[in-house]
């Protein structure tokens, strides 16, 4: 073509430039529709997947902490049902997924778990999976306590009521005593720290303890070394449950206990004021009035020579192995001169004691109240 209708882009810079410009436009906007399609269709597909999960089960680890209990012989589906009672779980059929879609078949122990409220099927599962989640109860009974202070310690911790345990204590057939208990179970209930049953019962709890007690027994060979020192093991377990009160530490417990032994054998009163307090119903306090020291009993161990009828409280393993293994001695006396720092003086006559008895009066005379 010729003359003014030429259209030479080579010849005119500036149309040139507007013609790349609209053809690098149409590129651009076709690309922003694409990847604004992309990114409207995209978002449309994860809304549409959240409301698919969030219509049988619930997204995220949940909102307020709750407390499940699976019991015995609970199956998978079982467990699921409660999950849901307690609204962890949104439907059983988001559980029954998560349980089909676990990479190993999923277990569940009985016990109590922490979970969540509102949490997925998923990490609830995962949760009860593990048996390093179950939260034990556990009651933890101190060496030295009488079967009654016991029983209130074991009531708190396991939400029965006292009278459930002073029943069970009463029925002596049941705890699994041995035989040389006599059928008295003071002493022979081991201070220890026991679990809690799933549903417990004083009676199982008390079992319990008994169980403990013959296999502390077992280990620390007591009724044969009660024979060696010619001592049947309830004489020796009545020692030791002098020794829980008498003794701060292991070695101080094996003096006294040669003490006792060197006492008894010369026919000398055992002058504990352990006993003595036990007679008086008194047992948190650390030393004796002139009236205690009268009252007629036979844990007085003032006026009766002679080891008391019966331990006077639960003994740990300290006293029972000191009792069956005493240190050779010729003291005859020990007094405690500083409770706090249970530093404990013996001595061989009573020149000498009295000295040490002037000592701990002392430092309850510095320490108001607390003897």
């Amino acid at each position: 073509m010729s003359g003014p209708f030429r259209d030479d882009p080579e010849q005119d810079p500036r149309k040139e430039f507007w013609y790349r410009f609209r053809s690098a436009f149409a590129v651009v906007l076709s690309l922003v529709v694409l990847v604004g399609g992309g990114l409207f269709v995209a978002d449309q597909v994860h809304g549409a997947y959240l409301s698919y999960k969030s219509t049988d089960d619930y997204l995220g680890d949940g909102d307020k902490p709750v407390l499940v209990r699976i019991p015995e012989d609970a199956s998978v589906t079982a467990a699921g049902d409660i999950l849901l009672d307690a609204d962890v779980i949104k439907s059983m059929k988001a559980f029954r997924a998560a349980v089909r879609d676990a990479s190993t078949d999923p277990t569940i122990q009985a016990g109590q778990y922490k979970l969540w409220t509102h949490m997925s099927a998923e990490k609830a599962l995962a949760i009860l999976s593990d048996p390093a989640n179950i939260q034990h109860t556990r009651v933890t009974v101190t060496e030295g306590l009488t079967i009654s202070e016991q029983a209130a310690v074991l009531a708190k911790g396991s939400s029965l009521p006292v009278s459930q345990f002073t029943k069970a204590i009463a029925n002596t057939g049941k705890l699994g005593l041995p035989a040389w208990a006599k059928g008295n179970p003071e002493g022979f209930m081991f201070p220890d720290t026991y679990e809690v049953a799933d549903k417990p019962t004083a009676l199982g709890i008390l079992q319990q303890q008994t169980r403990q007690f013959t296999k502390v027994t077992n280990t620390l060979n007591f009724t044969g070394q009660a024979g060696t020192i010619k001592r049947t093991p309830y004489e020796a377990l009545t020692v030791a449950s002098i020794l829980e009160k008498e003794g701060k530490t292991a070695k101080d417990k094996k003096i006294i206990a040669g003490i006792i032994y060197n006492r008894l054998a010369k026919g000398m009163p055992l002058q504990s004021d352990a006993t003595v307090l036990f007679a008086n119903n008194a047992t948190s306090k650390l030393t004796t009035t002139d009236a205690q020291r009268k009252k007629q009993s036979p844990y007085n161990t003032y006026l009766v020579k002679g080891l008391p009828p019966t331990p006077i409280n639960n003994p740990g393993a300290d006293s029972m192995s000191a009792a069956v293994a005493p240190a050779k001695t010729n003291d005859l006396y020990w007094v405690v001169i500083d409770p706090e720092k249970g530093t404990t003086a013996f001595a061989a006559t009573i020149t000498d004691h009295n000295k040490n008895v002037a000592k701990f009066q002392a430092w309850c005379q510095a320490h108001k109240g607390k003897c």
